[in-house]
């Protein structure tokens, strides 16, 4: 499905369906899952957490990896500013089949859905699920030995464990609570035959963030 030329909600969320439902034929990198099922099975931990959180974090979960297998002409067209193209390029300079993801697509994930029209706190969100990866690493000495092999890999392209100045500004966000949460869930996503909620049993609540949004600006 292509970019809705006149984008609202209704058809913004038609066509992040598409893209999700297209991406359940895109392996989950290193995993024996596929880019829809990680998805999903992040945002139903979110939609089941105890306690409970707010909807624009469970659809940031299903959201967080967007920028991983949404089409990159269409990041492209959303994304790129000033006459410049958004650069799209896999870690380490590694072929598809090889790589452990795109360069940036945390950034790249966070600027696209604010410019399909998702709030702020989707977008942040979305955009620190892998600076919470590094900031955990940092703060918690067990969490790196519970990375899969596939994080530890990315990691390295990634930046490694905060440390100083980054892992105190990380630590002191607002959302900091909730980003470390979503970063947890991503990790625990990756069950391979695990039955959760389908894509379309989303639908509504991506359209309520949509138009929540667009009240509020």
């Amino acid at each position: 499905m292509e970019l809705p030329t006149e984008r609202t909600p209704e058809s913004v969320v038609e066509y992040i369906i598409s893209v999700m439902t297209a991406s359940e034929t895109t392996p989950y990198i290193g995993e024996p899952i596929s880019q829809l099922q990680h998805s999903l099975q992040c945002a139903a931990q979110a939609a089941d957490a105890v306690p409970a959180v707010d909807e624009a974090t469970q659809v940031a979960a299903l959201l967080h990896d967007i920028g991983q297998f949404a089409p990159a002409r269409d990041i492209r067209a959303l994304v790129s500013k000033s006459g410049q193209q958004a650069e799209i390029q896999n870690l380490g300079g590694q072929p598809a089949s090889q790589s452990v993801g795109r360069v940036g697509h945390e950034t790249l994930g966070a600027q696209f859905v604010l410019a399909l029209g998702f709030s702020s706190k989707v977008a942040r969100l979305v955009e620190s699920h892998v600076a919470a990866k590094r900031y955990l690493c940092a703060v918690d000495t067990s969490y790196m030995d519970r990375l899969s092999d596939a994080s530890k890999r990315s990691l390295m392209y990634q930046g490694g464990p905060m440390s100083g100045d980054e892992r105190d500004a990380f630590g002191a966000e607002a959302w900091c609570q909730e980003m470390c949460q979503l970063r947890k869930w991503d990790d625990e996503a990756k069950v391979e035959n695990l039955v959760v909620r389908d894509i379309e049993s989303w639908r509504p609540a991506l359209l309520r963030q949509l138009r929540e949004n667009v009240g509020d600006n």
